[in-house]
């Protein structure tokens, strides 16, 4: 089918259609909280939906054309595999990563109520509407218009709508599982479009990220009496400190970082602090430093956490040479045989992903860009997206978008436009167009 002819079928986003959807869908954003054990989200209550949306398409339960999986690893919380099929085997594109959990958020807060859709004007104003439900309302009006349309296309067309983007807790639950059990394999076959950016560019860069745990044991004493104690606060700046100006002599930024646009080189920071608690005249004798060190993908994950032990094993040997803060601080009590200690544990980690620039998918989101939105600048960040450079070390052809507001990420008083949403199914209807050619 000419590539104009494709473009015509599949015509503008059904705006009414796609709002009404996003509401129902931001309607049940508190049960899709993600941060266990506390709130563990019931994506399934976004599935129920998008079947209401997509079944008089189905194969199974209308006259199709959709094939539709649900695919279920822990109750309540589904993923859906919906496809579109083409006419020539083996030629495939795909749109993946559109999350039905979302982070966290406090009415209290908010200038709205997060958790139902409001709109003043082109806002469209809700927990997830920038990340990721926006995206999922926005793929599922997708791929509702090919089964209405039924364009004639060489491509088959897949959306992959997963679980449990948003925290590594728990596994075996979304993208993960998908692709163990795989699920994903005949994507190799074409583009795959992950689709949880913003800013309506392509993201060509994302970070890995190494969530860290610095627990700084000292001895807890009278804060009158500090020559008997080991401030284990002071322990931890100092040798934060060190950690720090050690981790940016190895790890500086690097030449490929300009090259892919990446706004900040790698970091390694604390992000939380935390103690037992006492009374302000006890100096403590233990807390716990937590953050993460965000890489960019010219770095290997491995080589940073073996690199950050040593920091650690050798700072605790030569515990006694950190910088001191004042004639009696001290990490060391001779008299009583007494050292202080660092322990550095890590959560579970990721990589980040350089997308190939020379990829025929790449070339194809740019020129769809450039069509729908007047203009292409390709970016790279920090921010860590999941699986996706395993996917790209198992053959896939990654590339990454959204259409959401970098601004209102993760961010209270959440909004996304309209307009942007609309600029983006141009986006996917070039896409789908230009890889019939």
């Amino acid at each position: 089918m000419a590539t104009s002819n494709v473009k015509q079928a599949m015509g503008d986003l059904n705006k009414e259609s796609f709002v009404s959807l996003l509401a129902k869908i931001i309607g049940e954003s508190k049960f899709l909280q993600n941060n266990p054990p506390e709130l563990i989200p019931q994506e399934d209550k976004v599935v129920n939906h998008l079947l209401d949306c997509l079944k008089p398409y189905s194969t199974a339960t209308g006259g199709g054309p959709l094939v539709i999986n649900h695919v279920t690893y822990f109750p309540g919380r589904g993923n859906l595999i919906v496809e579109y099929p083409g006419t020539e085997p083996g030629k495939i594109l795909s749109f993946v990563g559109m999350h039905m959990d979302v982070v966290t958020a406090n009415p209290n807060d908010w200038d709205f109520d997060p958790f139902s859709l409001s709109i003043e004007g082109d806002k469209l104003r809700g927990r997830g509407t920038t990340d990721c439900l926006g995206h999922v309302a926005l793929v599922t009006e997708l791929m509702k218009r090919l089964a209405e349309t039924k364009p004639m296309l060489k491509s088959t067309v897949v959306a992959v709508f997963i679980a449990n983007e948003e925290n590594s807790a728990i596994t075996g639950v979304g993208v993960d599982a998908l692709v163990k059990a795989g699920l994903l394999d005949k994507l190799k076959g074409g583009p795959l479009f992950w689709i949880d950016t913003a800013d309506k560019q392509p993201c060509i860069g994302t970070g890995g990220m190494i969530p860290w745990k610095l627990h700084v044991t000292g001895k807890l004493f009278h804060s009158g009496l500090a020559h008997k104690a080991i401030n284990a606060l002071e322990l931890g700046m100092e040798a934060l400190k060190e950690i720090q100006l050690r981790f940016y002599k190895d790890f500086p930024p690097h030449p490929k970082e300009q090259v892919y646009g990446f706004a900040t080189p790698s970091t390694m920071k604390p992000t939380q602090w935390s103690y037992p608690g006492g009374g302000i005249n006890q100096i403590p004798g233990e807390c716990t430093i937590s953050g993460d060190v965000r890489l960019t993908p010219f770095y290997d994950v491995n080589d940073v956490m073996k690199k950050l032990q040593e920091y650690v094993d050798d700072i605790n040997e030569n515990i006694g040479k950190l910088d001191i803060r004042g004639p009696v601080s001290k990490y060391i009590l001779h008299d009583e045989n007494i050292r202080g200690s660092l322990t550095l544990t890590f959560d579970e980690a990721m990589s980040g992903v350089a997308c190939d620039l020379d990829s025929r998918g790449f070339h194809v989101l740019c020129k769809a860009t450039k069509e729908a939105v007047g203009h292409v600048k390709p970016y790279s960040i920090t921010g860590s997206l999941p699986l996706i450079r395993e996917l790209k070390d198992e053959g896939f052809d990654v590339q990454t978008a959204g259409y959401g507001l970098m601004a209102t990420y993760h961010a209270k008083n959440e909004y996304c436009l309209l307009s942007d949403m609309c600029e983006g199914y141009h986006v996917f209807t070039s896409i789908i167009a230009e890889l019939e050619d």
